[in-house]
């Protein structure tokens, strides 16, 4: 048995006992922040238990075929055993992925942000396209969608967009999001059929909790104001927007969506925290960098990871060299084959980082 997968389910029991806490269960955002972390590592828990449990039946199923004399039986005490050996071994492949994985597969949420980048009007439209297609996506998967911070065009789309996806493998199947996204199309304001090229760029985040990633309150600089909408629209007259600086890195994040400044102040810290913990992920990746062969999941924002080409309907990842002619679905929300490429195709590389 791996000794990270054993700490991750000593981390689920003590998280299952704070689920019935009194006194945990009388502080409902806490609650909130649990149930996320214990949701991320049920699937990790459950196999290593179900590892546990197969290991003593093996155990059991042995010592019964050793004092077993009549021949009938000792067959079926045999083919009792190959069934659990059999079933020992597929399980030790799963939890061998599990560890390939590494902590990704345990994340159950993250925070998501589209910013409308070079090309104006047409940027802002494809911002709110990457939304859509996301949106979808994460429906198909059952996951839950929350609308953290919007900042609307004046032609429809986004100049940028903020938002939490949870849900079982959320983070691990959207981990490689990150980064520049670029389309080619003839937008409609143009009326010679010029190919325009646009651009806007996605960041994804581990969301993470109080617990995993302590603040101090006197590291903190919180602003409020009042929020405006595009064009001057939708003016709050209260002070409902708040802006929160984290002192010791320069972190600045600023949240209007709400028209409580108290659930504003909340859904800022949660994207405080996420950015807080991305830099320092960051960091720990760049010291790795050496001994990885791609970019492939260092998150870098001005890297241009995917191309959306309209008149060839075809999506290409330029980090592992895909191309699919399935533009339509792609943007419909049907990210398996890319998704799934790129999670392939990191195993990989961590499969012959780990036998080097």
């Amino acid at each position: 048995m791996y000794p990270s997968l054993e700490t991750k389910l000593d981390r689920f029991l003590e998280l299952e006992k704070q689920l019935m806490d009194p006194e945990v269960l009388g502080k409902p955002s806490l609650m909130v922040e649990i149930q996320r972390e214990y949701g991320g590592l049920k699937k990790v828990a459950d196999a290593v238990l179900k590892h546990r449990s197969l290991v003593a039946d093996i155990a059991a199923a042995e010592e019964m075929l050793e004092g077993e004399t009549d021949e009938d039986s000792r067959e079926y005490a045999q083919s009792e055993l190959d069934e659990l050996q059999a079933e020992l071994t597929k399980l030790a492949d799963e939890l061998e992925e599990i560890v390939v994985a590494g902590d990704s597969i345990t994340r159950g949420g993250l925070i998501m942000e589209i910013r409308a980048g070079a090309g104006g009007d047409e940027a802002a439209l494809f911002a709110g396209d990457l939304f859509e297609m996301y949106t979808r996506y994460a429906d198909t998967q059952g996951w839950k969608m929350e609308m953290i911070d919007q900042s609307r065009s004046d032609v429809g789309g986004y100049k940028e967009i903020v938002f939490s996806v949870t849900g079982e493998g959320a983070f691990h199947q959207l981990q490689f999001e990150s980064g520049g996204h670029r389309v080619q199309r003839v937008p409609e304001t143009e009326t010679q059929g010029r190919i325009h090229t646009s651009a806007a760029t996605v960041a994804v985040m581990p969301e993470a909790s109080a617990v995993e990633l302590d603040i101090r309150d006197e590291d903190l600089q919180i602003d409020t104001m009042r929020a405006g909408g595009p064009g001057g629209q939708k003016v709050n007259k209260t002070e409902s927007a708040v802006r929160i600086t984290h002192i010791p890195t320069g972190v600045v994040v600023k949240c209007q969506d709400e028209k409580s400044q108290h659930k504003n102040k909340a859904s800022a810290m949660r994207v405080l925290r996420s950015r807080i913990l991305e830099a320092k992920e960051q960091e720990a990746q760049e010291e790795r960098a050496e001994e990885r062969r791609t970019l492939i999941g260092s998150g870098d924002r001005s890297s241009r990871i995917r191309t959306y080409n309209f008149p060839d309907g075809r999506v290409t990842d330029h980090r592992i060299g895909l191309t699919i002619y399935k533009l339509d679905q792609v943007l419909q929300g049907n990210l398996e084959e890319v998704v799934n490429a790129m999670l392939e195709f990191d195993r990989q590389e961590k499969l012959k980082r780990k036998h080097l």
